[in-house]
Parts: structure tokens; sequence; C-alpha cells
């Protein structure tokens, strides 16, 4: 009878370190899929003041356009926590949509070399960053769902493990384009 305890008693701890182990690989998963994304904007940060500068020359009537980029620039970089981030990055990413609406405008801009590989790159880099975000939300997932779900709730909360936060889009963000083809 001792010995079915001790062995029972084996079998708990071995459990209870087993699911220890998993939340440590879980919210370590978390931080490394928020350091992609992390790595990812600061990309799109470094990009951005070559796109004004080659677009400066080009766009003298719209300093106000520009500006509103560089000071959403300025907000995402100082940016803490993922919810401040989020918002922050949703405003640098429509103030980047208008500046690219209004190079519509002037067709010699368009044709530059320079500006056509900023906007490849640019690009390029929103494809990564939509990645990381997927693959980031869905690791907070799994980490919340592993937080709730019993048993692994009970070794969480005495972990003090919080819920993570997703990385969401603006409201703005997320309205879809009106089209409209009448002159």
């Amino acid at each position: 009878m001792i010995i079915g305890l001790l062995v029972l008693l084996v079998v708990v701890v071995a459990y209870v370190i087993g699911l220890y182990n998993s939340l440590i690989r879980i919210r370590n998963q978390v931080k490394n899929a928020w350091s992609q994304i992390d790595v990812q904007l600061k990309r799109r940060h470094d990009l951005i003041p070559n796109l004004i500068e080659t677009v400066k020359g080009y766009m003298q009537h719209e300093k106000e356009t520009l500006t509103s980029v560089i000071e959403a620039r300025a907000k995402a970089i100082n940016a803490n926590g993922v919810a401040d981030k989020s918002v922050a990055e949703g405003h640098l990413q429509t103030a980047l949509d208008k500046l690219l609406a209004v190079v519509e405008n002037y067709p010699n801009l368009k044709a530059d070399q320079s500006f056509a590989t900023l906007q490849e790159e640019l690009s390029s880099t929103e494809n990564r960053i939509a990645f990381a975000r997927q693959y980031y939300n869905d690791s907070v997932m799994n980490m919340n769902n592993r937080m709730e779900v019993f048993p692994s709730n009970i070794v969480a909360s005495g972990m003090n493990l919080k819920k993570e936060s997703y990385f969401e889009i603006d409201v703005a963000e997320k309205e879809t384009p009106q089209v409209s083809f009448s002159k």
C-alpha cells in the first residue's frame, strides 16, 4: 500500500513537472513570437526615413502627409507593450497608406527607381509583419488556452502567469476600402 502511494505521488509530481515545463515552453514561444514582430516593425521603421527622403523632393505640397507619417513612426517606435504597439502601428499603417495614395498623383515619383525599391521593400516587410503577427497570436492563443484548461490552470496560477494580449489590428485598418468607378 505504501509503495502504491509512493508510485502515485511520483506520477502526480512528474505530471505537474511536465505541465510546468510545457507552460514555460509556451511562454517562451510567445516571447519569441513577439520578438519576431519587433524585428519586422524595426525593419519597417528603418525604411520609412528613406521613403520620406525620396518622396520629399517630389511632393512639395504634401507636407502634412509627410509630417503625419513621421509623427506616427515616432509614436510607434516609442510605444511599449502589445496593446500600445498595436494602436501605434495601426496609426502608422494608416499614415503610410495615405502617403502611398498621394504618391499616385506624382507619376515621376512612381517611376523613380529608388522609390520603387523602397516601396517593394516596405511591401515585403508588411507581409513579414502579417506572418509574424499571425504566429504571435497563435502562440498567445495556445498559451491562454493552456492557462485556462484544467489542470494546467492550477499550475499556471501557481506560476503567476498572466494571460497575454493579442496583437490586434486597429479599427481604422479593418475598414474595407471603398472602390468607385464614377467620374
